[in-house]
């Protein structure tokens, strides 16, 4: 079922995914990324230290704008500056792996591992879902229960990743609506080289 999940999801034209980790600590940090699954999102991240940021990709070209939090931790000087405005244009770099500075590539990694046992049957979306419990060898301490629906598309709508260290819900939602995503509107500076 995992399989006909992932083979499902990898066919949507465009989704919408929305991750929540927190630490055992209290600290968390959140995403939500409007995606075609190729080149083109909308993604925006936020912490518990009060960073932000937030990118459009459109093929070859992001659209970055950070808060000055997001900065700072980013090892930038914001002494004496105001908040940020404007959208900042530059060129992706295929060198450079997104995760490296924050970003998103626009992708997500629907792929079937480990064992899975089937759980509780439930709801979301307006629709059934049957729970699937899947533990990994590779990870002894940490499980995953996915949510898939079991009327119509077998639609992944959520998974809990959950260990003794922290616990991280991903949820998926708007199956193969319109994407909507274009460049900003407004205060769109480019990258000085």
């Amino acid at each position: 079922m995992i399989d006909e999940a992932n083979k499902a999801m990898k066919s949507l034209s465009a989704v919408t995914i929305s991750t929540r980790v927190t630490m055992k600590d209290g600290r968390w940090g959140s995403t939500r990324m409007r995606t075609d699954q190729k080149g083109t999102c909308s993604f925006t991240s936020a912490g518990s230290t009060g960073e932000k940021l937030e990118q459009i990709r459109i093929g070859s070209t992001d659209y970055i704008r950070p808060n000055l939090k997001h900065m700072q931790l980013s090892g930038v000087d914001t002494k004496g500056r105001k908040e940020q405005k404007n959208w900042v244009r530059t060129p992706v770099d295929p060198a450079v792996l997104a995760r490296e500075n924050g970003l998103t590539d626009c992708t997500h990694p629907f792929a079937s591992f480990g064992k899975a046992a089937k759980g509780k049957a439930g709801k979301a979306g307006g629709g059934a879902t049957l729970t699937l419990v899947v533990t990994d060898k590779e990870d002894k301490d940490g499980t995953y229960t996915f949510q898939v629906a079991t009327e119509g598309k077998p639609y992944i709508h959520q998974v809990v990743y959950e260990s003794p260290e922290f616990r991280n819900v991903t949820t998926f939602s708007d199956f193969g609506t319109p994407l909507n995503v274009g460049p900003p509107k407004a205060n769109v500076v480019n990258l000085p080289g």
